[in-house]
């Protein structure tokens, strides 16, 4: 284990995980997946950092817990049973991951620690960020026999609030961009967006469209992808797969969506990663399991709602396979 110092002071730990032919670094700040290996591959999976620095900066949410809402709610307008929340915003006057001081930017506690497995819990206060509370989120990363990653994320508040926390993370299986990728999607439809990346409340067809995932499509698609897809069933399932022609990775999730950011906006500069040079336009994909954004302003939308004595829960394993 090793220990850092975030820019308050708070002690960081880094743990390292390992099963079968997979390891795993990550950290107590945000409760982030640094770097994801396999045997016989000389690049990480997961892109990502050795610098701690780099997390409190370009890469916020590269391999984190965001939260407790991922995604986008519309003017951090928020109604919970006839009351009107104000979420701190910080995207064109919208609220994205948490705000300014979301999860993903916070220290998390190690709760446990095992040679193939680690759980992270953090708390927020009443108020906080504009949620009741307090919400306490707890994460596991373990490693499985095979060596597929298991993340397992659960929530309990004191009060009634909000809560759709997801997993983050950026991934490349070639260790030089999206170009060479193949992506599918289990999923019939998709989420309309506006210019802000706020869902209409439409929820359409993929038929006919370049969101049309059903088969195969080479990366980097023909439109830029940040979109979140209705997936297809319910319950643990698999929903995705990314594949070059050496290596597949297989998404499960019992998550009703899957958002898929292409990273088509990022640039990293100057700040480095893993590859020895700052990330940019199309470094990686992100395929975050949630259900859906902008939720508590779409009542046709699955609830985000989290009431005392309930249990947010969500399971994901992400399956490496070596052609």
């Amino acid at each position: 284990m090793t220990y850092l110092k975030a820019a308050d002071g708070t002690t960081v730990q880094k743990v390292n995980i390992a099963n079968g032919p997979s390891r795993a670094q990550l950290m107590s700040y945000g409760a982030t997946l640094t770097e994801f290996r396999l045997d016989g591959i000389a690049y990480s999976l997961a892109l990502g950092s050795t610098d701690l620095e780099s997390y409190q900066g370009k890469m916020q949410y590269f391999g984190a817990i965001v939260g407790p809402i991922a995604n986008r709610v519309a003017q951090g307008k928020a109604l919970l049973d006839g009351q009107s929340l104000k979420l701190a915003v910080n995207e064109n006057g919208n609220a994205l991951h948490g705000g300014l001081e979301g999860i993903s930017q916070k220290n998390w506690q190690v709760k446990e620690l095992e040679q193939n497995w680690v759980t992270f819990s953090v708390k927020t206060s009443d108020g906080e960020s504009g949620l009741p509370g307090p919400l306490e989120i707890m994460v596991s990363y373990s490693i499985q026999n095979d060596g597929t990653l298991k993340i397992e994320i659960s929530a309990k508040s004191e009060k009634p609030t909000f809560c759709n926390p997801a997993f983050h993370g950026y991934w490349c299986l070639n260790g030089e961009g999206l170009s060479g990728h193949k992506l599918m999607i289990h999923a019939d439809h998709f989420l309309p967006t506006n210019k802000a990346l706020i869902p209409t409340g439409y929820i359409q067809s993929v038929e006919g469209t370049p969101y049309d995932l059903r088969q195969p499509i080479d990366l980097p698609a023909e439109i830029s992808l940040d979109t979140n897809f209705c997936l297809n069933g319910s319950g643990l399932r698999e929903v995705a797969t990314l594949a070059t022609d050496e290596l597949a990775m297989i998404v499960e999730t019992d998550a009703p969506g899957l958002q898929v950011y292409d990273a088509a906006r990022l640039d990293t500069s100057p700040v480095i990663g893993h590859c020895g040079k700052p990330y940019v336009r199309h470094a990686g994909i992100a395929m975050e399991p949630q259900v859906w954004p902008d939720a508590p302003n779409q009542p046709s939308f699955p609830s985000i709602a989290l009431r005392p004595g309930e249990r947010f829960s969500q399971t994901s394993f992400f399956r490496f396979i070596l052609k």
